[in-house]
């Protein structure tokens, strides 16, 4: 099959990149999913490329053009040219000497069949020419158009190489997949399931954000709860309805208020995780999330602890002025989807899209002015001022502010 050319392909970075390796005598494809996104007509975004040139021959290649050359993963085979600022993973194909977890000893190889024979599913054993020529071993292109997400060959064979492997199939039948999963996939899937154990933390919480971040995870999650295989890498996530109703939440808000609203994998873990906040960090601990993932995984789990109580905009404002942004969109979003109804949720973000907190009108400097010598006090009086221009609406603007400044001064004996 010659498919039309496209535009990222003929991007003058993408072409500045295989002119680079075709001018050394190599032979460069596009894997992955540039090549997936373009068959079902998604944007593209990373582009990827393999090549029968090993790793030194494509550092030499890249440099000799001009281009960036890092060795990213030069061992496995895996170099990162940079084009104008543009990244392209080059890789290598190889073949596998031997496999054991979630290493390999691979070698080098030019033969593209054999590379793709080693890949995990069907739909990313896919490569295409830059002269549009699609290169198909094993019906990747009719499963994909089918959302079929399969296994190259063996599925306790693959699966049994790199045990990650397990989670990229749900994940990828997240963001590619209809109907029901492949028998055969979902069976090596489930006898597999204890072996997940032995993955770092780091790859769990790389695949589960990824698949998190499906247009509808919660699909694919009943699934792997129902197999007994969710729980073995989160057994914490039972909110699968609640996670189901945010997710349709995201979507309509997304359209209302895109500036807003967008889907979230860590605002979904939240709502997805029936945890107290010593449970959110345990979670985010174990696998080792970002120090900002941690911190919303916690934040939602301490406002679905205590729900605020919201009876008009100004409740809502105060609230909102106490919060970040993203937090506050959080909190509403989890809210609502626990609640199963938009009272008073759905208010309070639309007053979120209208309305940004003002800044206090008055600092430390202005305390200074007055006399007050540097010290606690002077940070004892700003959050009263602060706490009467937030309990009057917001409203008093900074001669209201600095006046009721030194009445707080005069209070305490100024």
């Amino acid at each position: 099959m010659r498919l039309q050319p496209q535009e990222w392909m003929n991007a003058p970075q993408t072409v500045a990149v295989l002119d680079a390796l075709e001018a050394v005598g190599a032979e460069a494809r596009f894997v992955g999913g540039c090549v997936r996104d373009t068959l079902i007509g998604r944007p593209v975004g990373d582009i990827d490329i393999a090549t029968d040139a090993v790793p030194e021959r494509v550092v030499e290649a890249l440099e000799a053009a001009g281009l960036k050359a890092v060795p990213t993963g030069i061992d496995h085979g895996t170099v990162t040219a940079v084009a104008d600022g543009t990244p392209f993973e080059i890789t290598t194909l190889r073949r596998d000497v031997e496999t054991f977890g979630r290493h390999a000893r691979v070698a080098f190889t030019t033969d593209w069949r054999e590379d793709a024979a080693r890949r995990d599913l069907t739909i990313n054993a896919m490569s295409l020419g830059r002269d549009g020529v699609l290169h198909d071993p094993f019906g990747g292109q009719q499963d994909l158009r089918a959302g079929r997400i399969r296994f190259v060959g063996d599925p306790d064979a693959r699966i049994d190489e790199d045990v990650l492997r397990l989670l990229r199939f749900f994940r990828f039948y997240a963001h590619y997949g209809k109907g029901g999963l492949d028998p055969a996939g979902l069976a090596a899937c489930r006898k597999m399931a204890p072996r997940l154990g032995g993955l770092s933390a780091e790859r769990i919480w790389a695949e589960l954000r990824k698949l998190l971040s499906a247009p509808r995870p919660d699909e694919v999650l009943r699934v792997m709860h129902a197999e007994g295989i969710l729980g073995v890498v989160l057994p914490e996530a039972t909110e699968i309805d609640r996670l189901d109703r945010l997710v349709a939440l995201e979507a309509a808000q997304s359209k209302r208020r895109p500036a807003l609203v967008a889907a979230d994998a860590v605002r979904r873990l939240a709502a997805l995780a029936a945890v107290d906040t010593a449970g959110a960090d345990r979670i985010a601990r174990r696998m080792k999330t970002s120090n900002a993932d941690r911190d919303r995984l916690v934040s939602i789990a301490a406002i679905l602890q205590e729900p605020p109580h919201l009876p008009d905009d100004r409740a809502v404002r105060r609230l909102r002025y106490r919060m970040a942004k993203e937090a506050f969109v959080d909190a509403m979003l989890v809210l609502w989807a626990a609640a199963g109804k938009p009272a008073p949720w759905e208010d309070a973000l639309a007053l979120a899209a209208r309305w940004s907190p003002p800044a206090f009108p008055i600092a430390g400097r202005d305390a200074g002015a007055l006399g007050i010598p540097r010290g606690p006090r002077i940070g004892a009086l700003l959050r009263a001022v602060e706490c009467w221009w937030i309990e009057e609406d917001f409203r008093p603007d900074r001669d209201a502010c600095l006046a009721r400044l030194r009445v707080e001064a005069g209070k305490d004996g100024a």
